[in-house]
């Protein structure tokens, strides 16, 4: 089929004829009064094309064009012509005036004018600067105009012609002449001594003839160009008569008349609407049946679609360009079927084609499917949405949220006590006693009972009956129903002043444990609830109750892995004057970790100070990390150094794990860690070991942070080589900050940064441990933390010297006595008379048993901390053991009383040998 664009066509008058000129008529279409279907006007047939011709439209095209182009050749010619000229005479003052001026101002050109014969001097090199320049003349002159150099030299001596008294009051000169030599321009410069004076003149000049211009250089080409378009306007012409002829298809007159009048029946007789619109958006053809189903005004063709008043759906599929095919939209009162089709494909011209057509039979079925298509999507919706979360409360917003403004305009929640802690619901009868655990409306403030409420159920009421049954209940009407009231008049009252007129109750029940209820109200929708609305509420609470008993029973598991987890960390520090102790622990957001720490006192007023860390998270966590800890507290009695405690701590763990292989279980401890510190407020030594675990963070009194370079060794039950120990001396009034990887790695940041922001939190002047734990979580603790965070910060103090007393002890039995006065002294001096005796009488028997079997060399010390403690230690490693000595027995009995007289006692082995220490109280 031809494509025709722009305007509707029309049959030709019956009297046109095959004439070379082309004319309009007012003739009628046949069978149409009005000249075109429908009574719309028509335009009239074109004739057909005859052969191109002097007196044709394309024969005067061609005579134009050629004249165009003759007088562009001609203009250009002319252009061209005066162009040069000018050029010429402005390179020919440009030329003598920068000539003049170059020879003014050479050197020597004024010794020259000043010597006897200046002739003699300058013409030779004026002749050379003339032929060098390419002027026709320079010409030296005095303050008179006589010339002193001159091609000719026959005139040197005579008088200047021109005006050169400018010229001698230090301007240039330029002028135009017409001299032996033909039409030229000349230029006059005056020439200065160094004080300023003129002491002659310079003119050079050449002809306007010898300067070349480039415009009469380009003459040729404008001609040859002028040849190529006249060449070119006559093929042009050519083709276009050809495609003219292509594009008709040979037709006749007749025939085109005939396609034509074709064309426009099929057009306005079918009945769909057709339109033709441009890529620009324009409407160029639209048929009757489309005028009707959209309205058009009378001179629509030509007019934009934004400017045709169409509505917002008909008209976002017309202009949108792209193929549509049986999308259905409003349009007033119609419901349309529109398809659009591109015709730009294959080589076509741009724009579309769209067909309309009347489909508002389909509009009730339609309104039925949006119904049904609105329930299915509300479905999907709370599908999505409900359960996001494993918090019971939070379920139940979800779906009052969802389904409120969609299904219902208020919608309540109310869930057994039991479900919103987490425990089991009872069994058995329905649970009559609730709490409110959402409330959501569409406006406004409902006048129902709020958020946390208890609600009471009356065993008479229909709501009482839901929860007996199990099955939903419908009130359609609310004001004509009286019995739903009985559960709380005052406010069923109020709900009907508020105009709720109908009502949805559905139970929450899953896996055959009734959870609660779910109430539908509605208010500003006048249609009321019906029966097919109780099968959509069904599948929205059956979803939402899965969900909530999902998070009860995640609730009761968290619950008791969060207490076993409490029970298992320290509930609080023990007492020391060692270090100053400030912690924090936070869980990780969602589950129960593995974290821990401890403060530990050990013999000796030292502290030890440990935190771990077991990978995972659940009660296998928490379990293993209280069993880790209880093993600490252990090994810690027996006061070994950090690398021996931590040695046999991956002997632990590796044995729990073959156990655990051996049984079958996959409760396995590897991944854990743990950093152990002892710290000594005597000798201000620190004494560390690492298994896996993160460096500690040193804060010195002036505020400057350093992380110990300390080998960590590998995770516990990993360990393939011994680990290794660390000492630090620390200065009094420290900080040592002990923290797991949750503080300082998450998803978003690795380890090394979280280093540098803990490294800055740290620095600066000096903080209490509390305060620098507030400090240290505000810089850097996660918006949701993803891992447990413990955090240890403990600031050192120092034993002072005037509580510790030492002696050395020769290996003398005679010795003993001397001890005894000695410390007898430093008793009284510390107020402690009171424990003289008992205090000689301990020291009395380990010192005898140093010397009688240890090896020297033997020291005793005193401590005055909490407890007075006393320490004698030798060079020996053979440590003394408790025994009952019989009657008959005349020693064995000296551990025994001191052992009756201490508060506690005990034996730590040490590089060079053994210690044994006492303690004893003060009160």
């Amino acid at each position: 089929m031809a494509r025709f664009s722009g305007r509707s066509w029309a049959p030709s008058d019956p009297g046109a004829t095959g004439s070379g000129s082309t004319s309009r008529s007012t003739g009628t279409a046949a069978g149409s009064p009005g000249g075109r279907p429908h009574g719309r006007h028509q335009h009239a047939r074109a004739a057909r094309p005859k052969p191109v011709r002097g007196r044709s439209v394309a024969g005067q095209v061609f005579a134009l064009q050629v004249v165009v182009v003759l007088l562009l050749v001609v203009a250009a010619v002319v252009a061209l012509v005066v162009q040069s000229r000018n050029d010429a005479r402005q390179e020919a003052t440009t030329r003598s005036v920068a000539v003049a001026q170059t020879y003014a101002n050479s050197p020597g050109i004024v010794e020259a004018l000043r010597s006897p014969d200046p002739s003699a001097v300058l013409q030779p090199s004026a002749q050379a600067a003339r032929i060098n320049a390419g002027v026709d003349f320079i010409v030296v002159l005095n303050d008179d105009g006589i010339r002193y150099t001159h091609p000719n030299p026959d005139r040197i001596g005579q008088k200047f012609v021109g005006d050169y008294t400018p010229a001698l009051a230090g301007q240039v000169v330029t002028e135009e002449v017409t001299g032996t030599i033909g039409p030229l321009v000349q230029a006059i410069v005056p020439v200065r001594a160094p004080d300023g004076q003129i002491v002659g003149m310079v003119s050079a000049g050449i002809t306007i003839a010898n300067v070349s211009s480039a415009s009469e250089r380009q003459l040729p080409v404008v001609l040859g160009a002028a040849a190529f378009g006249l060449g070119l306007a006559t093929g042009g012409t050519a083709l276009i008569s050809r495609r003219l002829k292509r594009q008709t298809h040979g037709l006749g007159p007749t025939e085109m008349t005939r396609m034509y009048e074709h064309h426009a029946a099929v057009l306005h007789a079918v009945r769909e609407g057709v339109l033709i619109l441009g890529g620009d958006g324009r409407l160029l053809l639209c048929n009757d049946e489309a005028r009707r189903l959209l309205d058009l005004p009378p001179d629509a063709e030509g007019r934009p679609l934004t400017e045709l008043g169409l509505e917002p759906a008909p008209l976002e599929l017309l202009a949108a360009g792209r193929a549509v095919t049986d999308e259905v939209v409003m349009a007033g009162e119609r419901l349309l079927a529109v398809n659009v089709r591109p015709t730009d494909r294959d080589g076509g011209p741009p724009g579309s084609v769209a067909t309309l057509r009347d489909s508002t039979e389909l509009l009730a079925l339609t309104g039925r499917a949006e119904v049904a298509q609105r329930r299915l999507r509300l479905l999907y919706d709370a599908g999505v949405t409900v359960g996001s979360t494993l918090d019971v409360t939070r379920t139940a917003e979800e779906l009052a949220q969802v389904t409120v403004g969609r299904f219902a305009d208020v919608v309540t929640v109310d869930l057994a006590e039991q479900v919103l802690e987490g425990d089991e619901p009872p069994t058995g009868a329905a649970p009559l006693r609730m709490r409110r655990a959402a409330l959501s409306a569409a406006r406004g403030e409902p006048p129902f009972h709020p958020v946390g409420t208890v609600v009471e159920v009356v065993p008479s009421t229909p709501l009482a009956g839901t929860l007996s049954s199990g099955l939903p209940g419908i009130e359609p009407r609310l004001a004509e129903a009286r019995a739903w009231r009985e559960q709380d008049p005052e406010g069923a009252a109020r709900v009907l002043d508020h105009g709720v007129h109908s009502l949805v109750r559905v139970p929450l029940k899953a896996r055959g444990v009734l959870l609660g209820v779910v109430r539908f109200w509605r208010s500003e929708r006048e249609e009321p609830f019906e029966e097919e609305d109780l099968a959509l509420a069904e599948e929205l609470v059956s979803h939402a109750a899965v969900c909530i008993d999902n998070a009860r029973r995640y609730t009761r598991e968290h619950a008791m892995a969060v207490t076993l987890q409490h029970s298992l960390l320290p509930r609080t520090l023990p007492a020391q004057n060692a270090l100053e102790v400030a912690h924090r622990y936070l869980p990780a957001q969602a589950g129960v970790g593995g974290d821990w720490f401890d403060v530990i006192p050990l013999p000796g007023a030292r502290v030890a100070m440990v935190v771990g860390d077991v990978v995972g998270h659940g009660l296998h966590a928490a379990a293993t990390m209280g069993r880790l800890r209880t093993a600490i507290h252990n090994f810690s009695t027996l006061d070994l150094p950090p690398d021996e405690l931590l040695g046999h701590l991956d002997e632990l763990v590796n044995r729990i794990d073959q156990e655990e292989s051996a049984t079958g279980g996959a409760a396995a401890v590897t991944g854990a860690t743990c950093l152990y510190l002892i710290y000594d407020p005597v000798s201000r030594r620190c004494t560390l070991a690492s298994a896996g675990h993160p460096p500690p963070a040193l804060v010195r009194p002036d505020g400057t942070v350093v992380f110990p370079e300390l080998p960590t060794g590998p995770p516990l039950g990993l360990a393939v080589l011994p680990f290794e120990t660390v000492e630090l001396e620390v200065e009094e009034g420290s900080r040592l900050v002990l923290y797991t990887d949750g503080l300082v790695e998450d998803r978003q940041r690795d380890i090394d940064e979280g280093l540098e922001l803990l490294r800055a939190a740290l620095s600066g002047p000096p903080r209490s441990p509390e305060q620098t734990c507030a400090d240290v979580l505000g810089a850097l603790l996660p918006t949701r933390p993803q891992d447990d965070i413990a955090l240890l910060v403990a600031r050192t103090r120092v034993l002072p010297a005037d509580r510790v007393a030492q002696w050395e002890v020769p290996a003398d039995p005679a010795a003993v006595s001397g001890v005894r006065a000695a410390v007898a002294e430093r008793l009284e001096r510390w107020g402690l008379d009171e424990a003289a005796f008992v205090t000689e009488l301990i020291l009395s028997e380990l010192v005898t048993n140093a010397i009688r079997y240890g090896t020297g060399p033997i020291r005793v010390r005193l401590l005055l901390d909490r407890s007075l403690i006393c320490e004698v230690s030798d060079g020996s490693s053979t440590s003394p053991h408790l025994r009952y000595a019989a009657t008959t027995d005349e020693g064995g009995r000296g551990l025994f009383l001191v052992a009756q007289f201490a508060d506690r006692w005990g034996t730590r082995y040490t590089a060079t040998g053994k210690v044994i220490w006492t303690e004893q109280p003060l009160e």
